[in-house]
């Protein structure tokens, strides 16, 4: 293909300045409650934010990945014309880098979904017609859009309830948090299991039945419940602790678990997100190998989850202070014990959906979570301003990815000279 070599460089940059914006801004909203609630130390975000990034990508995402690559709109026509295929992916990476990085400048939390799909469907509209567009499988996607925050704040509520209910309602809550912690403990390990087992480790060629993959799941818990308790062993109540202090130490507690619930978000993201920033990548690397047959399927390559993934962590450590103040301490004052319900019931969320290969909106689920668990303490507790802006910032969101890669796929049509 003339110019392959070509179109695979710009793709790599395009989809690295992409990846850069989703974590300033995506994984900056992911990690924003375990740092907005002071539970976890930059250094101990940084590693977290390294380590389960990339095995969520690896181990969750490939699924996602092949949704976004084939499941928005019918390439198959394109198939005569494969440069103009490369020309909407590459329109639709600057898109997502443009506007990722524009929300990013003002600490809004935006959806790389929203992007992305909105950048696909606009190339789709104008290059294809409306016909060519897979509406029913962007209908999923889109009530996905609707249900998954609704569902990570309902169940944030009801699991923060549940905190309320077990431990800070009792008359010494110290003992009561130590005896349920590996409760929840197990939680988080079968959130962070979960996606690998439905989907990732298939493209490895591990096949679970039911029966296996539910074992797995029940023992990664187990693992995490008993490294979890013995961490929270060291912590020691003084004695003739007033309740004051038992609460300081209970959020404490909360802390430790907040390490491994902030794993399975980043993991979650991973296994989604990144996966939907990678896809573009994929298509045109693929199409350029396939010597332009679209109608050739071919597994992801490796090397551009590796990309997408580095990516997303450099973004994160130098661009994604904005975006962490606006949801970890704009939407409500969250402790360790608040932020902990939030983030994994928005990971339990993604991960679930992520096994079906719908992508779903990390930093949607994440701030409905955000929302649960401030409605929990009453109206009065959430930040009404900073809840619309942001719920406005979602409504742009999709005519933003489509406007943007309208545009910048006109001006790959001029710059390379296919004026078909």
């Amino acid at each position: 293909m003339l110019h392959g070599q070509l179109y695979i460089i710009l793709a790599c940059v395009f989809g690295l300045l992409m990846t850069w914006g989703v974590g300033a801004n995506d994984l900056a909203n992911v990690m924003s409650t375990s740092m907005g609630s002071k539970a976890i130390t930059l250094r101990q975000a940084i590693i977290i934010a390294i380590i389960f990034e990339f095995a969520g990508a690896f181990l969750g995402g490939i699924q996602v990945s092949d949704t976004i690559r084939h499941g928005i709109i019918n390439t198959d026509v394109l198939n005569s014309h494969p440069e103009e295929f490369i020309y909407g992916m590459l329109a639709v990476l600057l898109a997502g880098s443009t506007w990722m990085l524009l929300a990013s400048y003002l600490g809004l939390p935006v959806s790389i979904t929203h992007t992305i799909v909105g950048g696909i469907v606009g190339f789709g509209a104008i290059k294809l017609g409306i016909g060519a567009i897979e509406w029913p499988h962007v209908k999923i996607i889109a009530i996905s859009w609707l249900t998954s925050p609704g569902i990570a704040g309902i169940m944030s509520y009801l699991l923060f309830m549940s905190i309320q209910w077990l431990i800070f309602s009792k008359l010494h809550p110290f003992g009561y948090a130590k005896r349920y912690a590996p409760l929840y403990l197990f939680l988080i390990g079968v959130a962070i299991s979960t996606a690998s087992i439905t989907r990732g480790l298939k493209h490895y060629g591990i096949n679970l039945n039911t029966v296996d993959g539910i074992v797995l799941a029940i023992a990664v818990g187990l693992v995490i419940a008993i490294v979890g308790q013995l961490l929270i062993r060291k912590i020691q109540l003084p004695d003739n602790a007033t309740r004051h202090q038992e609460f300081e130490k209970v959020e404490k507690i909360f802390g430790i678990l907040m390490l491994f619930t902030a794993a399975a978000m980043v993991f979650a993201h991973g296994s989604n997100d990144v996966a939907i920033a990678v896809g573009p990548i994929a298509a045109v690397v693929n199409v350029v190998r396939a010597h332009g047959n679209l109608l050739i399927q071919q597994n992801i390559p490796y090397w551009t989850v590796f990309l997408g993934a580095g990516g997303v962590v450099i973004g994160l450590l130098t661009y994604g202070r904005n975006v962490i103040n606006t949801v970890g301490e704009g939407i409500t004052t969250l402790t360790p014990s608040r932020a902990f319900a939030a983030t994994i019931s928005a990971a339990f969320t993604v991960v679930i959906a992520t096994g079906t290969g719908i992508p779903v909106s990390a930093t949607q689920t994440l701030v409905g979570a955000v929302l649960g668990v401030g409605l929990a303490r009453g109206i009065g507790a959430l930040n009404l301003v900073v809840i619309r802006n942001i719920f406005m910032s979602w409504i742009i969101t999709i005519p933003a990815g489509a406007f943007f890669t309208i545009g910048w796929y006109y001006i790959f049509r001029l710059i390379l000279g296919n004026n078909q």
